[in-house]
Parts: C-alpha cells; structure tokens; sequence
C-alpha cells in the first residue's frame, strides 16, 4: 500500500473493546480492523453489543482461513469421529470436551457439531487453547477442538488422535485425518477465519483499493509460506463475499447460542 501499518493490540470482551475502537474511528481507510470468528461469535453471544455489527463495521475481505480439526488422546478408544459420536449419544453428557473459555470459538463449534448430531457432551472452559490441549494429552478430558496449524505438531507426535479435519481435501500438516465428508459428516463446515473490516459508511473507492490490496498480497509467494506454516490458507474474497460469510455464521452462531443455552459474564 506504500504506507507503514501500526498494529495496536485491543483485547478483552471477546475482542469486542477493539472493534468497537475501530466502529466509532474515522471512515478515511486509516482505522482498519484485523479480526476472526470471534467477531460473528460476539454477535450471538452479547445481546447488548457497543455498536451494531452489521451496520457500523464495513467488510472488506478475509485474509485467511484455517481449518478446524476434531482430536482424542492418541490411546483414546474412538478410532473414528462415528465412534465418538456414537458414544456421546448412548451416553448425554458423560464426555467432556475442553476450549479456550466459555463462549470461545471452540465451545462454540463443538457445540455446533454436536446438535447437528443430537449428541450431547460436558463443557470444560480453559484459559486458552493450549492449556485444553495439555489437559487433553493428559487424559484428563476426552475431546477438543482447534485449529489444525497448532494441533498438527501434537497428531504428528502421536500424542494426539485427529478424528477428522473441516475442508474438501485433508490438511497438508496432517494428511493422515480424514475430512469431516470422508468421516460421514459433510454438513459441518468450521473453519476459522481472519478478515480486515473498517468503520462504516467509508468512500467505496478506498474500500476497493484496500480489498484489492489484500488480493494481491495473498498472491504473494512469501505471505502463502508464512501462513502454510501455521496452518492457514491466505485467501482473499469480495467485500460482499465476506459480508455474507459474516452474516451467515452470525445466524449459525446465534442458533447454537440459544440451543445450548451458551452465557457468559
């Protein structure tokens, strides 16, 4: 873009403190906003959100995504994702599944699948991703769910069992796990996402030159390297693609929500 880019960390409240920093800037291009499924998660979860999600945040094009893989303990007795979810529904609630806090993507998603299987499982909320993944390794809960970038390492170790990857082909780090269509699943689509969004209301020419900024840098032999190594596609999309995307997993997110009585403080 021929200008420097300040990147300034907003966490807490689900990422929302940021993009509501970002919904009340100036629409002039130089406020943008870098986020993931946590934005259309917070939309579902806050029913008293600072700004409006679809009305003061303009979309302008993702910038990657990373398939979602479904894991056990590698001596775990389900050899398949049938085999786990034959078990959770013979016995509601007497698994466990770990994620990254109450209301955190991968609360959400596990409980996205799982009504979709009439299956049910106990929460167990984390402080991060991480710290579910070493209680998983240790035995200590039976199921959980990341991003396939930071599983691999474990599946590759064999510390972990993947049951089945989000995607039409199976991930690169981990070809061995099958796709949620091989493993009889095809209905389940979760992918995490990353997407650049700007304050509403901004001039369409600068939301074009912006989109058509990240079109090119997904293009580029060095951003598809960085991300392939965490486990991420660099993708570009359309502004409208992108809305859509949004909206449409807003409406999945606010069905789970409700379904599976999801609060937080």
């Amino acid at each position: 873009m021929g200008q420097p880019f300040i990147v300034e960390t907003k966490g807490g409240a689900g990422s929302t403190l940021g993009t509501d920093m970002v919904a009340k800037s100036a629409p002039d291009g130089y406020t943008l906003l870098v986020t993931d499924n946590s934005y259309a998660v917070s939309s579902a979860l806050y029913p008293k959100l600072p700004y409006d999600s679809e009305k003061d945040i303009q979309k302008i094009s993702t910038i990657a995504e990373a398939p979602a893989v479904i894991m056990v303990k590698s001596d775990a007795p389900y050899k398949t994702l049938k085999d786990l979810v034959d078990a959770a529904q013979k016995q509601p609630k007497a698994l466990t599944y770990g994620s990254g806090g109450q209301g955190s993507s991968a609360h959400l998603a596990i409980e996205w699948f799982l009504s979709s299987v009439n299956a049910e499982m106990t929460h167990i909320p984390y402080k991060g991703v991480a710290a579910a993944l070493v209680d998983l390794m240790a035995g200590r809960i039976d199921v959980g769910l990341a991003s396939a970038g930071s599983s691999a390492q474990h599946i590759k170790g064999g510390r972990l069992r993947g049951l089945a990857v989000v995607g039409k082909e199976r991930h690169p780090l981990i070809p061995e796990v099958p796709t949620f269509t091989e493993a009889g699943y095809s209905n389940y689509q979760m992918v995490y996402w990353f997407g650049l969004m700007a304050p509403a209301n901004m001039p369409p020419a600068v939301v074009q030159r912006l989109q058509q900024g990240v079109a090119r840098a997904v293009e580029q032999p060095k951003v598809i390297e960085v991300f392939a190594a965490t486990g991420a596609k660099a993708v570009a999309s359309t502004s409208a693609e992108f809305t859509k995307k949004v909206e449409d997993e807003s409406r999945i997110w606010k069905a789970v929500v409700a379904k599976a009585n999801i609060k937080v403080e």
